[in-house]
């Protein structure tokens, strides 16, 4: 049986994650205090005691969720056994750090590069994201590619049925429209900007700098790719790859079929929250999907 182990993206936050990993374990400890050194504030003193919304700000939220899900993965130890992982969005640079092909403390640097930079592009224009329920893949690409001077496309195809929506806050809003009146179910999400769209260009341009000078390995298994959907054990190709995400669309649902045809009969998410086990049933009901326990 092999098994993949998942890493969730933004939005997973919750105040008090991974409070119980640094009061228990030296480990664990010394690499929350490292990451508050890098980042250059004391995050843990947010994702342990602050306010939800100090914690939703996009600079805060995203490191939060990659040292929970990464110094998880790190206390795990031996249980950590990968025959494949991936992550959604922020997730892949969990998943590509929990699989050794790049070091803790260079992921921890280009999460906190990304989450500035598209800190940054939100401030730059006015935009959002919404998710669609109810319709499937084809019809909201097409509602998507009907919307005339405006930016909206398809952002992340999540699980069958649920497919986000990104671009500026008008293009979103006549999209919406147009997929109500085609009895689909639209959720506005509280997001600062239009993530995996091209709105987040200067982002992209701003990270791949970075990108660029961060030294990547061939890591301990495949890694399934936000871009492609596909196992990237290559160095440059996963380099390459991540230079595309920001303003590509995150293909879960391929990922998850994907490492189901290749043998994948179990899935653990290790980090915060249950989102991505809820779309790996919606992709398999028969998966057994479970979050990584300690």
């Amino acid at each position: 049986m092999k098994t993949a182990y998942v890493f969730p993206g933004q939005g997973a936050q919750f105040v008090g994650m991974g409070k119980d990993l640094y009061d228990n374990n030296k480990t664990c400890r010394d690499m929350f205090e490292q990451a508050n050194e890098i980042v250059g504030f004391r995050i843990t003193d947010i994702m342990f005691g602050g306010t939800p919304d100090d914690l939703k700000q996009t600079r805060v939220t995203q490191p939060a969720i990659f040292l929970h899900s990464t110094i998880l993965a790190k206390y795990l130890g031996d249980k950590f056994r990968p025959d494949m992982v991936g992550g959604h969005s922020l997730g892949e640079f969990s998943a590509l750090v929990a699989a050794g092909a790049m070091s803790f403390e260079d992921g921890l640097r280009l999460v906190a590069a990304r989450a500035n930079a598209m800190q940054k592009c939100c401030e730059l224009r006015p935009s959002t994201m919404a998710a669609v329920v109810r319709l499937d893949d084809k019809t909201v690409e097409e509602v998507c590619a009907s919307i005339e001077g405006e930016t909206v496309v398809p952002a992340n195809y999540n699980c069958p049925g649920q497919l986000v929506i990104s671009g500026t806050v008008e293009g979103v809003a006549l999209a919406s429209e147009k997929l109500k009146a085609l009895k689909g179910k639209v959720l506005p999400l509280a997001v600062g900007g239009a993530f995996h769209s091209p709105l987040m260009e200067p982002a992209r341009l701003e990270l791949a700098e970075a990108i660029e000078h961060t030294t990547f390995q061939q890591p301990i298994c495949p890694c399934y790719q936000n871009v492609c959907a596909t196992p990237v054990s290559n160095p440059d190709e996963i380099k390459r790859n991540l230079n595309l995400q920001l303003t590509s669309p995150v293909r879960w649902t391929a990922t998850v079929q994907n490492m189901i045809a290749d043998g994948a009969e179990e899935f653990i998410e290790v980090g915060p929250g249950t989102a991505l086990q809820g779309m790996v049933k919606r992709v398999n009901p028969e998966m057994n999907a479970h979050p990584a326990e300690y």
